[in-house]
């Protein structure tokens, strides 16, 4: 109801409009009672009189349905659908912002189809409750409360009769349309699987057709779509039996006042103007609780995928603020890990133990190890996209978890082995490091980065689609763009994760210069399997199973002749 409270006037406007708009349909049994009691069964009045009554009539409501009522029905319409548009806007962009919000465990443990298709195909499902739940539904309800009014104004007894079947009719649609919502949400998982499996596939149709396993493929999904066909069918079932049960109670109601009415007319107890206008009603009464069983069915599927939204919009957050962070502001780039603990879940063993390292202001630092050893790990604590469980990192004195995490990222450049690129433009994915750039500051940056040659020969230079993830443009090229966006940025921290390591020699000398050239005035973090690329560093520490093992310059390593001089042995016989 957050979402809907901020238009609930609109709501209540539309409520207002749709009640004038059901209520005039209302008019038509009343007419064909006047009709058919005060002018053609009138005795007393004369043929010309009956004429000129009729024509006065006809013209009146000929005014109330043509002039009068489409308006109001296009208004009903437009602000139903405004309102709805409105509120599924205000969702997708909560949700957007929460998303971007969450960590990377979370991102880890959910596949981003699913996501899509909660944010995209249930948020869509939502509107039908705003549409439904909030207006038809209460529209529906006034239609039946004012028919049963001008009802009882003409025939108690024969009210009655028509409302006899209503208990039947309520037990019903709490029966079954109980066990629709654990169904429809049981549907709605299995779409949202079949689309996290496409998703999936579609990103990675590079993988199945370099494997040529296209038939296996199909037959995964095949499965997957065959889930989902399974719990339609179950929810289409369930649906078909609703709908036999409840609208054979509301024929048989027609049936009982139709003979019932009929008796009374032959009794005189009432007008036959009077069974005319009574059949008319039940056909108003029970077309809105006809509409009320379709809106129980789209309800509650609607209601099923809120449930699924909300659950996402209810998803912790396992990195927050605290409750007095600070903005970090003018950072220097003295960082310190003191006795740092962290593991990725409490089931599995600690990634990284008792880690302790002061790095100074400018200095640079690599870290290097077999793979697995937790290199990446900690360079993925400085930004917080993790939070330590054990110990504290400083930076400038003060613990990271102290600061704004957008402030503290905002002051830390990060280059990976696998750098996405959005795909639009060259220069809309350099932006990203300062969005607020000029076109001199973005050129200057690629420049910087040894791009901007390879920019100006694409097919529209700065201005050139680089298709997803940057598919359209070479390792080296993407890592060029990635680069160019770290120099707009200008952060006093740089974070280098195997930056160079799936590039060819000759990318990876020009890439290497530009690194070298960022890196200069920063405190720089380099994690590196090629220890030929990190000679030059300030520092080199050896990390094996989650703990330091080895600090120091290259030569002093060198000289040591532990595990580093080993290592750096065997690469330089590999090559």
């Amino acid at each position: 109801m957050q979402f809907v409270k901020p238009y609930r006037l609109q709501i209540i406007i539309t409520i207002l409009i749709g009640i004038i708009k059901f209520a005039i349909p209302l008019l038509i049994p009343l007419l064909i009672k006047f009709v058919i009691d005060d002018i053609v069964g009138n005795d007393s009045l004369a043929q010309a009189d009956k004429i000129s009554n009729l024509l006065t009539i006809m013209g009146i409501m000929i005014v109330v349905f043509v002039i009068a009522r489409p308006p109001i029905e296009y208004y009903r319409q437009y602000f139903a659908q405004w309102v709805a548009s409105k509120i599924l806007y205000d969702i997708r962009d909560k949700l957007f912002t929460h998303i971007q919000k969450l960590s990377f465990k979370f991102y880890s443990n959910n596949r981003s189809g699913e996501v899509i298709s909660r944010v995209i195909n249930d948020v869509e499902q939502t509107k039908t409750f705003v549409v439904t739940g909030l207006m038809n539904l209460w529209l529906d309800i006034a239609t039946i409360i004012i028919a049963v009014a001008i009802m009882f104004t003409m025939d108690i007894k024969l009210t009655l009769v028509s409302l006899i079947l209503f208990p039947f009719y309520a037990f019903s649609v709490k029966y079954f349309f109980g066990n629709l919502r654990k169904l429809t949400r049981a549907r709605s998982q299995a779409l949202a699987e079949v689309q996290g499996y496409l998703h999936e596939r579609v990103q990675g149709m590079a993988v199945i057709k370099s494997f040529a396993t296209e038939d296996y493929e199909q037959k995964n999904f095949d499965k997957q779509n065959n889930n989902f066909l399974n719990k339609a069918i179950d929810h289409t079932k369930w649906n078909a039996k609703a709908f036999a049960v409840v609208n054979t109670i509301t024929d048989i109601s027609p049936l009982l006042v139709i003979g019932f009415a009929g008796y009374q007319v032959i009794q005189g107890e009432i007008t036959l103007g009077v069974m005319m206008a009574f059949v008319a009603y039940i056909d108003r009464l029970y077309n809105p609780l006809r509409r009320l069983v379709n809106s129980s069915t789209t309800l509650t599927q609607s209601i099923a995928s809120m449930d699924r939204v909300f659950e996402l919009v209810d998803e912790k957050y396992d990195i927050d603020d605290a409750p007095n962070a600070v903005e970090c502001k003018n950072v220097a780039g003295h960082i310190e890990f003191n006795n740092v603990q962290f593991s990725y879940n409490e089931k599995d063993g600690q990634v990284l133990k008792n880690i302790h390292l002061d790095v100074q202001q400018g200095e640079t630092i690599a870290l290097v190890g077999m793979s697995g050893g937790g290199k990446s790990s900690l360079v993925g604590l400085i930004p917080r996209f993790y939070d330590i469980t054990g110990g504290n990192i400083l930076l400038d004195g003060k613990d990271i978890r102290s600061f704004k995490v957008r402030s503290l990222r905002d002051n830390i450049g990060m280059v990976l082995q696998d750098n996405i690129l959005f795909s639009e433009s060259v220069k809309v994915n350099i932006l990203l490091g300062k969005p607020e750039a000029t076109d001199e500051e973005v050129i200057r940056a690629a420049k910087a980065a040894n791009a901007h040659e390879f920019i100006m020969n694409l097919t529209d230079g700065y201005d050139t689609k680089v298709g997803e993830r940057g598919v359209k443009l070479s390792g080296g090229q993407k890592q060029r763009i990635a680069i160019a966006r770290i120099f707009l940025k200008n952060p006093p921290i740089l974070i280098l994760d195997e930056a160079t390591s799936a590039l060819d020699l000759e990318s990876e000398h020009l890439i290497q210069g530009a690194l070298e050239e960022l890196a200069k005035d920063r405190t720089t973090f380099i994690v590196a399997h090629r220890l030929s690329t990190i000679t030059h560093a300030d520092r080199i520490v050896l990390i094996e199973h989650g703990e330091i093992i080895e600090s120091g310059s290259h030569d002093q390593l060198m000289k040591k002749q532990g595990n580093y001089h080993k290592l750096f042995q065997v690469q330089q016989l590999e090559q």
